[in-house]
């Protein structure tokens, strides 16, 4: 028997739309989200009077909806106007100005961007924007190494919106006081979902994704806890498409418990392994956090000088930072008696079977 005999033909697959499970696939409906929706909208309504729209900043955790909420009012609004343009540009990817400029030139359909430089491109996209209205999404924008792409657009564009998501509601704090002046976005907060949320999520994206009657109800639940738990709407979608390839591969014609306990044990191994890859002194660090969750920086340094630590305070501030972008730790600012700190907890990434 060879290795591919028990694996189901193209025609007996579970799945009727895999792309329904992409990360970047935009539902017809964004079920939960309605409210915050209309305020991305009203923001962007001024444009249609040919007058300035309002800024925002959307902030909420990850995989709340923040980006699949704005990309379908940039459908609705393409589908509405030929007047105002939307540009979305995810500055994870696009993370200095001149990869942004050259993103916006490639939206806009400019392609001679060849040996130019940032100042020139922008002059370009000016003339261009500046004979309509556009909307500006940028996604990630605490990835971006510098903000003097705002500062530019903010100058430059007569009639715009300019919409920043991030993780992080203090992200301006960091931000040149100039570009905040001018920028004076009202702040939008995505909350995470309930369970009740996360299941009807997901069962809209089971529904596009799969065809009738192939998953166990166990199963879809094992899967709604787990996202659920971690707050985290893409974990339950990851874990969908992991659980339909886990039946595929042994020629189920049914999702079942097994194929979601499988798919969660990988998840969690995966979770451990992510740990295990620290340095030492990382490790160090996340245990010293992990005991003392939701302290100010300021204490967990002292804990870990007191526990032998070497680095200095900078030091141990960057390596908090960077367990922060792996997803380890979540910070937040806090304001007091004596000033501004940061607030650091613990994130529970590696829950397990026996958790629910």
């Amino acid at each position: 028997m060879g290795v591919f005999d028990k694996i189901l033909k193209a025609d007996e697959s579970l799945f009727k739309n895999i792309d329904a499970l992409d990360f970047a696939f935009v539902p017809k409906i964004i079920p939960y989200r309605e409210g915050e929706q209309r305020r991305v909208a009203a923001a962007v309504q001024p444009l249609f009077s040919d007058r300035n729209g309002k800024n925002l900043l959307i902030h909420g955790l990850p995989g709340v909806g923040k980006t699949v909420a704005c990309k379908k009012v940039l459908q609705e609004l393409e589908e509405k106007s030929d007047d105002i343009i939307p540009i979305y540009v995810n500055c994870w990817q696009k993370n200095t100005s001149y990869k942004v400029v050259i993103e916006i030139c490639e939206q806009l359909g400019y392609r001679f961007t060849q040996n130019k430089k940032t100042d020139e491109l922008f002059k370009e996209i000016v003339k261009q924007l500046n004979k309509r209205k556009v909307v500006f999404v940028f996604d990630e924008i605490d990835k971006a190494e510098d903000s003097d792409f705002i500062y530019t657009l903010l100058e430059d564009i007569y009639r715009k919106t300019i919409i920043l998501i991030t993780n992080y509601r203090t992200y301006l704090e960091g931000m040149d006081d100039r570009i905040t002046s001018r920028l004076m976005p009202e702040l939008i907060e995505f909350k995470p979902y309930n369970v009740d949320e996360m299941s009807g999520i997901l069962k809209q994206r089971l529904e596009y994704a799969f065809f009738p009657d192939v998953w166990e109800t166990e199963a879809f639940e094992m899967v709604v806890q787990k996202a659920a738990s971690l707050q985290d709407v893409r974990v339950g979608i990851h874990l969908l498409k992991d659980c339909g390839d886990a039946a595929e591969n042994k020629a189920s014609r049914k999702i079942t418990s097994d194929h979601a306990k499988e798919s969660l044990a990988k998840r969690d191994e995966f979770e451990t392994l992510r740990s295990t890859d620290l340095k030492n002194e990382d490790k160090v660090i996340l245990s010293i956090v992990k005991k003392n969750s939701k302290k100010k920086i300021g204490e967990l340094f002292r804990l870990y000088t007191e526990a032998g630590g070497k680095s200095v305070y900078k030091t141990f501030q960057r390596k908090i930072k960077a367990l922060e972008e792996q997803g380890f730790v979540n910070l937040t600012k806090s304001t007091g008696e004596g000033g501004n700190t940061t607030i650091v907890e613990y994130k529970e990434r590696t829950k397990t079977l026996a958790d629910f």
